[in-house]
């Protein structure tokens, strides 16, 4: 994200910061990491191709504020179906998209990134070696057992975006619910990314998949501090079974909550 507007990507991702002082402690216990790094991953795999196969609708807003947290500049917004062609690609059919009218931040390739790989961040067996991951604890996010870990990348490319921050994985379902920090890569100087936090959601019983995304940070320029705050929600989840045929499976109603929805599986 460049000085004059929050990349377009960022911005839907966007900012946000949850607090993790207030946040509840984290229980020492005896596990193994490493083992469970490899039945996490293993299981993000799955995940991955999995949604692949679901159709949904991604809606992004981003607004800038002032100090105060008061809107006092222009406005992003973008709603886009995730859906499959006739002849069975995956494209993105956009519903909604009044112009752009950010008036103190610029949106950068990096931030469509950010939206499309980060944000909803899937931490796969090839991606582990890319990634420094350590052990933090076992913690409960919304009365579900999580174990936590901290990650960052261990050398960044150019051209690629990375996620730093904590994941909190289920202690049952090995798979992510959780994750809190923000993309990095290698970038020019004046470019800044907010901290977002990601909420997942159990969808048709097995995959827990992103629901929202929200973030509410100041930005810190060269010349100037600029205070964003983004919300992105994924919804009405769908499998996708073929060019003619979508079989409905459990649809995610965030009923246009403005906190992040609990992390409760479905039955």
């Amino acid at each position: 994200m460049r000085t004059l507007l929050l990349s377009a990507t960022l911005l839907t991702v966007a900012t946000a910061a949850i607090a993790m002082a207030n946040g509840p402690a984290v229980i020492q216990d005896q596990v193994d990491p490493q083992q469970i790094i490899q039945k996490f991953a293993a299981k993000e795999a799955d995940f991955r191709e999995a949604r692949n196969n679901y159709t949904y609708r991604q809606t992004v807003k981003m607004e800038e504020l002032d100090m105060g947290g008061n809107p006092n500049g222009g406005k992003w917004e973008e709603v886009d179906d995730i859906i499959f062609s006739p002849d069975g690609k995956r494209i993105e059919k956009v519903i909604y998209a009044p112009v752009i009218n950010l008036q103190h931040i610029l949106l950068d390739p990096e931030d469509v990134k950010d939206l499309r790989d980060v944000q909803p961040f899937v931490l796969t067996t090839p991606d582990l070696p890319k990634y420094q991951i350590d052990y933090l604890g076992r913690e409960k996010v919304d009365e579900i057992g999580c174990y936590t870990f901290s990650v960052k990348p261990k050398k960044m490319v150019k051209g690629e975006r990375y996620f730093e921050g904590e994941i909190w994985v289920d202690d049952r379902d090995f798979q992510i619910v959780k994750t809190l920090g923000k993309g990095v890569g290698i970038i020019g100087k004046d470019h800044q990314f907010p901290k977002f936090e990601t909420y997942r959601e159990q969808i048709d019983g097995k995959y827990w998949f992103p629901t929202y995304t929200h973030a509410d940070d100041t930005l810190h320029f060269k010349d100037s501090d600029q205070r964003i705050r983004m919300t992105v929600q994924y919804r009405d989840y769908k499998k996708y079974e073929g060019k003619s045929t979508i079989k409905f499976g459990s649809i995610v109603d965030d009923k246009k909550a403005t906190t992040p929805p609990p992390a409760t599986k479905k039955q």
